[in-house]
């Protein structure tokens, strides 16, 4: 550890547990160099944390990117998935690389002032997009990297056994810079068949395999399976994700554990999409209609590695957000119905630390770490999730990338009252 005379920046003043003793982070050549009560020292720069609690940033597991804005060429009628997709698929035929890049800099922009740290985007490539989305998006990881680190999943949305172009444009994609390979069973005429094709890329580049699965509330039918065998066929346990499965919202609680049970076991993490599972599913129902949203915090229990994320924005998929992951993480607490403090802090780790090793990546504040840390005006983690605290400012390696201002109250001055 450095001695407190080389310190190039500390953040005084902030609280790194919930309603803890304010402490200081002494920050050296982009690493964390000491945390304590009142670093007595000079440095090159200083920031006042105003008692903000300062964590290791948000991390989204799942967005999509190169589909994001695109509300205005899009027309909306039914508001279901089967609409979304083939809305998506005529919008992105006309993508440019220009295009692309303009609508995934305002989401990644927006994402940095919501304190996410670290993403995972999906890019679709198939013969309507070819690789203009693929470019863009390889510009973006490069261009934004002062501030996030974004993995790209190279994406076959519409299928693979009816488009076999698409395999060979997967397997060009990851020859060229996609971190991983992600597919869609249930757009795919030959699902099983599918999964099969995506793990036999991931096997022949050494990536991990994130799926889209089981988007429906059809408890009976699953290509949940198929996706297990897979992963313990080719031994790629702790490199599987399936994200949505929402037919899980359906399923009566013994078999949700016993499912839980069967993920762990594999080694496979599950992402929770709530805004765009809560638009697009229970469209049949006039009443009661279901919220059709995985029930995340009871497969933590069982050892699943889950996480919460964003998905879409501003598109057929989800007609409104704005990248902010702790908004995301209220919506899921309020909508399932949670409330103790073990169960809210649990959400905030599907935000955080959980969703960070589902990506495979490092977190944490600790001596020696890097210098990565966003504050949140707020007292602490679970008060976080349950006023959708505000991020004030972060760091990426020591170095600022943002900082959101004071809020300020404007009161009439009382003197001019009558």
């Amino acid at each position: 550890m450095k001695t407190e005379s080389t310190f190039d920046l500390i953040i005084r003043n902030v609280r790194i547990e919930e309603y803890g003793a304010p402490v200081d982070i002494g920050v050296h050549g982009g690493r964390i160099a000491a945390i304590g009560s009142t670093l007595s020292c000079e440095a090159v720069e200083n920031f006042d944390g105003g008692g903000a609690f300062a964590f290791a940033g948000f991390v989204d597991t799942h967005v999509h990117l190169d589909k994001a804005c695109i509300l205005d060429r899009c027309t909306i009628c039914e508001g279901t998935l089967s609409e979304a997709v083939r809305e998506t698929a005529a919008a992105k035929a006309n993508f440019t690389e220009a295009d692309v890049y303009e609508r995934a800099a305002r989401v990644v922009e927006r994402a940095i002032s919501h304190g996410t740290i670290r993403m995972r985007t999906f890019v679709e490539i198939d013969p309507r997009a070819g690789y203009r989305s693929f470019a863009a998006i390889k510009r973006i990881k490069a261009d934004y990297a002062f501030a996030m680190d974004i993995e790209i999943c190279a994406f076959a949305q519409d299928g693979l056994t009816n488009e076999p172009q698409t395999l060979e444009m997967l397997d060009k994609a990851l020859a060229e810079g996609a971190d991983l390979v992600g597919g869609c069973p249930y757009t795919d005429p030959d699902p099983a068949r599918h999964v099969d094709m995506i793990f036999e890329l991931a096997v022949r580049h050494g990536v991990s395999v994130d799926f889209h699965l089981d988007f429906d509330l059809d408890p009976q039918h699953s290509d949940l399976p198929a996706v297990i065998a897979a992963t313990e066929r080719h031994g790629w346990q702790g490199r599987v994700t399936i994200g949505h499965v929402t037919n899980l919202s359906a399923m009566a609680p013994a078999e949700i554990l016993d499912v839980g049970d069967r993920l762990a076991a594999a080694g496979i993490a599950l992402t929770v999409l709530p805004a765009t599972d809560l638009f697009l599913t229970g469209r049949g129902h006039d009443r009661l209609v279901p919220r059709g949203i995985a029930p995340a915090h009871l497969l933590a229990r069982r050892g699943v590695v889950t996480s919460l994320a964003t998905n879409n924005v501003m598109n057929p998929f989800t007609p409104y957000g704005d990248a902010s992951l702790v908004r995301m993480a209220n919506l899921y607490a309020n909508v399932a119905q949670l409330s103790r403090d073990a169960d809210i802090a649990g959400v905030f780790e599907m935000i955080g630390e959980s969703a960070a090793r589902q990506l495979g990546a490092p977190y944490g504040l600790h001596l020696g770490g890097e210098a990565t840390l966003i504050l949140v005006d707020t007292s602490g983690p679970k008060a976080a999730v349950r006023e959708i605290g505000r991020v004030v400012a972060g760091w990426k390696a020591g170095r600022q990338s943002f900082h959101n201002g004071d809020p300020r109250i404007c009161k009439p001055d009382q003197r001019s009252i009558p």
